[in-house]
């Protein structure tokens, strides 16, 4: 038999190098946290860096298996890049300085690297297959490889129906630029385009129906492009040689944020203080939407000209009672990330909540909406999806807590997190399959949770 160990309030019981464990909580999540640095800006910085001739600095990088996957793709690429600790320093190649690898590159089931990669490769003379785990594998790639063609690049991948997934074959070609409107909102899809437009003829246009999280458009400010945001229309001219910032400060992931958030904000008595966090408007919709929930969130900007570039601030939360709320379509592609966890607030809250238009959840690492709302039924959630036309619709009554159950991460690094923090706030025990999938985002997310239950 394992045995089972009290790790600072929380049960963990480890069996063969895993991970799943039991989990009951015993104390109140109190204390203060500085989050390592937010992953969607990590890799844009890593990337913007290594198409920059020079040195730049990267302070506070997040140390996991995603921001890793694009670190060791840009090194197959020919960039040095040192690491020490949270502190990584990319050595600039330039716009063409990039060199053929020696073998494919393997990208793990970093969705955000992938696309972006393939946004830099575009323009490359040479041709890169690219590999990805077996989540990634998984996921819909024409939303960027059609775009690409546009733009005059080469792409073959593995096809099933009408759908392309990876790996895939890129070969550049001389790019042009183009007017490019998303059926998909996606962040990623945006990037690639306005990566691969930096090496194209003629200005390239994405105009979006919903708007994304701004993090490229932002950095490539920084990085002295020349970029014109005027609201969901963003222009890029390709002319400009892009110049080194010197050094970088990441601010706190307001993803990794949102499980403090909501741990704190569900348990009554709760006090935590999260430090230098991202506040950027594209992804702190958790916080809207949780203090129209009537969370007791108080928000402080803070002033620093190292990373004035993304708005960041402190966060404190107190425990509340929540209230129901409606998500509409337009606020999910703010908080698409933290869908899941607003679900486990959800099941908190008094009365009925609906999110409206989650589609999206469906193509993540697993399918969202299964791993969630299998999870939380079997702790006694009330939660229901119904579709409207196209659009996919989840119902939550909250029933002012939830019970202990046997649960699944089903591989996915935000659903394990999400109901770490539904068993931690549940009456009686819970048991998590496997939770080293957390490393693909926040290998210190356990470590982190342990230092606010310390009491």
């Amino acid at each position: 038999m394992n045995p089972v160990r009290k790790h600072n309030g929380v049960k963990m019981k480890f069996s063969n190098g895993v991970k799943p464990f039991l989990i009951q909580n015993k104390s109140l999540p109190d204390g203060k946290v500085i989050l390592p640095g937010d992953k969607s800006i990590a890799h844009r910085a890593l990337i913007l860096s290594a198409l920059t001739r020079g040195k730049t600095i990267l302070k506070n990088f997040p140390v996991h298996d995603d921001s890793l996957a694009t670190l060791n793709a840009l090194s197959a690429l020919g960039v040095k890049i040192i690491r020490q600790g949270n502190k990584v320093s990319v050595l600039g190649k330039g716009r063409q300085g990039f060199k053929k690898p020696g073998k494919p590159i393997f990208v793990g089931n970093s969705g955000t690297t992938l696309r972006l990669l393939l946004g830099v490769l575009a323009a490359e003379n040479f041709q890169t297959k690219i590999i990805a785990g077996n989540y990634l594998s998984l996921r819909p790639m024409s939303r960027v490889n059609i775009p690409l063609r546009l733009m005059g690049a080469r792409i073959s991948a593995k096809t099933r129906g009408k759908e392309e997934y990876a790996p895939l074959i890129i070969k550049g070609g001389q790019l042009k630029g183009i007017v490019y409107r998303p059926p998909v909102a996606s962040a990623q899809v945006k990037s690639a385009i306005l990566l691969a437009g930096l090496f194209a003829r003629g200005k390239t246009q994405v105009i979006e129906r919903l708007s994304t999280r701004d993090h490229t458009e932002r950095m490539l400010k920084v990085f002295g492009a020349d970029i014109i945001v005027n609201k969901n229309k963003i222009t890029l001219k390709p002319a400009k040689a892009l110049i080194t910032p010197g050094e970088i400060y990441i601010p706190g992931d307001i993803s990794s944020a949102a499980f403090f958030i909501v741990l704190a904000s569900i348990i009554p008595g709760s006090k935590v203080i999260i430090e230098q966090v991202s506040l950027n408007p594209g992804r702190s919709g958790i916080i809207k939407i949780l203090r129209r929930m009537k969370a007791n969130i108080k928000v402080t900007p803070k002033k620093n000209k190292s990373q004035g570039f993304e708005p960041s601030g402190n966060v404190v939360i107190c425990g509340s009672q929540l209230k129901a709320a409606i998500i509409t379509p337009s606020e999910i592609p703010s908080l698409i990330d933290e869908l899941p966890i607003l679900m486990v607030a959800a099941c908190f809250a008094q009365g009925i909540t609906i999110i409206k238009g989650a589609n999206e959840l469906r193509v993540k690492e697993t399918d969202r909406i299964n791993s969630m709302v299998g999870n939380l039924k079997r702790m006694g959630a009330n939660i229901s999806v119904s579709k409207v036309g196209s659009q996919e619709i989840i119902t939550i009554k909250g029933t002012g807590g939830l019970r202990g159950a046997s649960l699944k991460s089903f591989g996915d690094h935000r659903t394990a997190m999400s109901m770490i923090v539904a068993a931690l706030a549940a009456e009686g025990k819970s048991r998590i399959d496997d939770v080293s999938c957390i490393n693909k985002s926040f290998p210190g997310f356990l470590a982190t949770l342990a230092t606010l239950l310390k009491r």
